[in-house]
């Protein structure tokens, strides 16, 4: 089979406990639970790509074997958010009795803090009533979105973001295992990119592995529609060093070239200004400008005009020290 025809995300998965990096803590719990057959309720909170439903699938993968699937059910709470799927879908697997030598079955409820209040509420009764059957797992980016009666009959799990050698090993096998050829500078970009999130990296390299022969750090950035880090220091530094004019034409020419709006570079210019070498109080100053960029281009205002306003600031800020 080609890498163009199987998604590279689900085809390099984790499969067992053991395949995860990076949530030692998580996984020692859940090898805890595989070992004693016998676990709580579980709420998994995290950014996205840090391997909530991976591990979940894991559990099952390793609690059951090889037939896992007939006791594990998985649902996007994204798609199917109301009552009624509570009441039927989630309750029709729940209440009947599992296969397996473990004495339940496992329910994933991905992405549920899109569920929503009511549904909340019939499932906090469900879980209640069908402990004995089922096990459930809620998946969730914002576990603040999950009212507290739920929060309180799970055991929490939070998943940090992928640290960026566990990346760059993740990237290396991968390009090794699809004779991908790709360049260091490539490697730097699709962690830059990433930030963290293992599945945008898998799915971004994929993209770039099927229009270039040669992965580098500019298919990267087009792929991924973002600018170069290097691209927007430069655009800082002109500012701080007074010259508005030069710095607002090397913005402008970069959503151009980038096909970028004017929030996506105001984004980027706050990563790189935290970065910056520069006197702590002018940092502040420059982060307050642009959140207040961000916030009046959120309220419909021009990108061109919020983003000359903010270099101005930022000029005004480097001509002062």
């Amino acid at each position: 089979m080609s890498a163009h025809e199987i998604m590279w995300t689900e085809k390099y998965r984790p499969r067992t406990l053991d395949a995860i990096v990076n949530q030692t803590e998580i996984v020692e719990r859940l090898k805890r639970f595989v070992k004693e057959k016998s676990m709580p309720h579980c709420l998994f909170a995290g950014t996205p790509g840090t391997g909530k439903t991976t591990a979940a699938m894991c559990l099952a993968s390793d609690l059951y074997g090889k037939d896992y699937k007939k006791n594990y059910l998985e649902l996007n709470a994204s798609d199917e958010r109301g009552i009624d799927v509570i009441r039927t879908t989630v309750k029709d697997f729940a209440r009947t009795v599992g296969m397996a030598e473990a004495p339940f079955k496992i329910l994933v409820l991905d992405e549920a803090d899109n569920l929503t209040a009511d549904a909340q509420q019939a499932l906090r009764r469900t879980m209640e009533m069908y402990t004995a059957t089922c096990r459930f797992i809620l998946c969730c980016n914002y576990f603040s979105r999950i009212i507290e009666p739920i929060q309180s009959r799970c055991a929490f799990f939070r998943f940090v973001p992928l640290k960026p050698e566990d990346v760059r090993a993740r990237i290396t096998y991968i390009c090794k295992l699809e004779n991908v050829e790709i360049t260091k500078e490539g490697i730097d970009a699709l962690i830059y990119v990433g930030n963290g999130d293992l599945r945008k990296v898998i799915n971004t390299l994929q993209a770039a592995a099927a229009t270039s022969e040669v992965v580098d750090e500019g298919v990267i950035y087009r792929i991924a529609g973002r600018v170069s880090p290097k691209e927007i220091k430069e655009v800082l530094a002109d500012a701080l060093g007074g010259d508005f004019k030069s710095a607002r034409e090397k913005a402008i020419d970069l959503m151009v070239e980038y096909g970028l709006s004017g929030l996506d570079v105001v984004k980027q210019i706050h990563r790189e200004v935290l970065g910056l070498n520069i006197d702590e109080k002018a940092k502040l100053r420059i982060i307050e400008a642009v959140g207040e960029a961000e916030f009046r281009l959120l309220q419909g205002g021009s990108d061109e005009i919020q983003i000359n306003s903010m270099l101005a600031k930022v000029a005004d800020i480097g001509r002062e020290k």
